[in-house]
């Protein structure tokens, strides 16, 4: 029966463990410091559009990170190719993505979990659709 005990000790470790690197990693105002001059963001607007290619693709994520999945709409960035977990200027080539509409809150949740300024800048680009986005690309 010891067994069953240090099991179910583990268990709750891992839980703990995990939980607390979500919060960490998501919603904590521990370890990203925001820049002081991001990105334009005209707070009259109540949502802005984000094209998102990697990990934000995935609803859970976006759940984790802002609280909801949101609508993730099938979209198209021609100009540049996708290099893993970046973006970068491409004649003739396109990344396949998704949108999303945020809010401005929800935006700056965007922001700490691509730690804006530190690895990712926020620039807006027109989608195929002739749509203007924000993407994160990394420095």
């Amino acid at each position: 029966m010891r067994w069953v005990y240090r099991i179910g000790v583990a268990a709750v470790l891992v839980i703990v463990l995990g939980v607390g690197y979500l919060w960490y990693a998501f919603q904590s105002p521990y370890g990203y410091a925001a820049p002081a001059n991001p990105p334009i963001m005209d707070r009259r607007l109540e949502h802005h559009t984000v094209f998102v290619y990697g990990t934000l693709r995935y609803a859970p994520i976006r759940w984790l990170i802002m609280g909801r999945a949101g609508t993730a709409t099938p979209a198209t960035l021609r100009g540049y190719t996708r290099d893993e977990l970046d973006i970068s200027p491409a004649a003739n080539a396109q990344v396949d993505g998704y949108t999303l509409s945020v809010t401005n809150d929800e935006l700056k949740k965007l922001d700490r979990y691509e730690h804006l300024g530190e690895r990712y800048r926020r620039i807006n680009v027109k989608l195929a659709s002739g749509q203007s986005a924000w993407v994160y690309q990394r420095l």
